[in-house]
Parts: C-alpha cells; sequence; structure tokens
C-alpha cells in the first residue's frame, strides 16, 4: 500500500489536466489529489493510473475515468456531512473521493465479488463508507431520506425507488440512456413529487444491473 512522492506528483498533474478540461470546484479536486487511484486498479496498469482513463477492475465492470468521477462529484455539489447514496460501488474510488468531500457514503454493489474486494480492501487505506451487496434500482430505503445520490452505471430510466429515497431539496445524478452511450442527467427534488431535471451531454458507462439486466 504504498503511496510515494512520485504517484503524488502524477496526482498533481492530473489535478491540473482536470482543471483544464473544466473542472473548477477546487474541493473536488482536492479530494481527488487525496486519494491514491493507482491503489484500485491491477498492479499491471499502475503506470497509467494517473492517465484520465478508465481501467477494468473485473466482473466486466471498470474504475471510471478521473474525468468522470469529478465531472458527477461536482454536479452533486456535496456539502460536508450530507448523506449520500452511491449506486455502483465498483472499486470503491468514487466512495472514497465523496468521504474525501465530507460525505457519510452509503454505497451499494450488485456484483458479490467487487463488494467483497471493497468490503475488505477500502478499511486497509483509511476509507470507510457503509457498504451493501444489492440491487441498485431498489436503493435503500432503510436509511433513506438522503441528501445526494450517485449513480455510476449508465441506467435506461431513473428508477422511481430512487427518486422516492431524495430528500426534499436532494440532488440525484445520474447517466441515462442506452447500453452504449448515456446522458449525464441531474435530478433536484423541489417538492414530495415535483422534480426539475438538467441534461449535461454524453458519457460512456457500464450498464445498472438488475435481475432483469438489459433486453
Amino acid at each position: 500500500m504504498i503511496d510515494n512522492y512520485k504517484h503524488k506528483g502524477l496526482r498533481k498533474r492530473l489535478v491540473d489536466s482536470l482543471r483544464a478540461k473544466g473542472i473548477v470546484s477546487e474541493a473536488v479536486l482536492k479530494a481527488i489529489n487525496s486519494v491514491p487511484r493507482h491503489l484500485f486498479i491491477d498492479n499491471a496498469f499502475e503506470s497509467l493510473a494517473y492517465r484520465d482513463k478508465p481501467f477494468p477492475i473485473g466482473c466486466s465492470q471498470t474504475i471510471s475515468q478521473p474525468y468522470t468521477v469529478a465531472f458527477q462529484s461536482e454536479l452533486l455539489d456535496v456539502v460536508k456531512g450530507d448523506k449520500v447514496l452511491e449506486i455502483g460501488t465498483g472499486s470503491g474510488y468514487q466512495a472514497c473521493v465523496l468521504l474525501e468531500l465530507g460525505a457519510k457514503v452509503f454505497t451499494i454493489e450488485r456484483h458479490k465479488q467487487l463488494f467483497n474486494t471493497a468490503r475488505i480492501f477500502l478499511p486497509k487505506i483509511k476509507y470507510k463508507p457503509k457498504l451493501f451487496h444489492g440491487d441498485g434500482y431498489l436503493g435503500l430505503p432503510t436509511f433513506a431520506p438522503f441528501d445526494k445520490i450517485l449513480v455510476t452505471a449508465g441506467a435506461p430510466f431513473i428508477p422511481e425507488a430512487l427518486k422516492e429515497q431524495l430528500k426534499v431539496g436532494g440532488i440525484l445524478v445520474i447517466p441515462v440512456g442506452n447500453a452504449e452511450n448515456q446522458v449525464m442527467t441531474k435530478l433536484i427534488k423541489t417538492g414530495e413529487t415535483e422534480y426539475s431535471k438538467k441534461e449535461y451531454g454524453d458519457f460512456s458507462f457500464v450498464p445498472l444491473l438488475d435481475e432483469r439486466s438489459w433486453g
């Protein structure tokens, strides 16, 4: 679990590149600069860990490229102490960025192998989100409502359960579309059953799976 001066220098360079690409939140950039991304990926990719690209993490899943993590985190507008639900733990990298932003993180992962890996690994590097194995479409109703909800996989629609589990005034960020391409969508809950929506361009995520999967 080595995080040396070289790694820190590469992170600083990554942060500079994200700033150049339009990320303006200094809190998000500081969080990206704090999380040792190279520890979340296979050793074979370690030398490439701070390039702005995704990498495989098993179970046909990926760790998102840093720009995407930063972009979603910026849209979420995390305030210290926010109760945040993350759908799609994956490697745990995004959850750690949210923790660095001061959020209380609840994160759910459908793949048991990835869930078990994150459950064992994250405490070793001093990050302790509340981890759950289950269907992201259903959220975590027992722990609702949430100030913010972040979905880190592409969904064909915005799940009603997640909208219901959001506090009034809360923010849901989710990529919505087909299996190849999604539009980043920010939903603000303006009333008990009322929402405002804004779209932020095309992205490509692995699909958000449940028992139905994609047709």
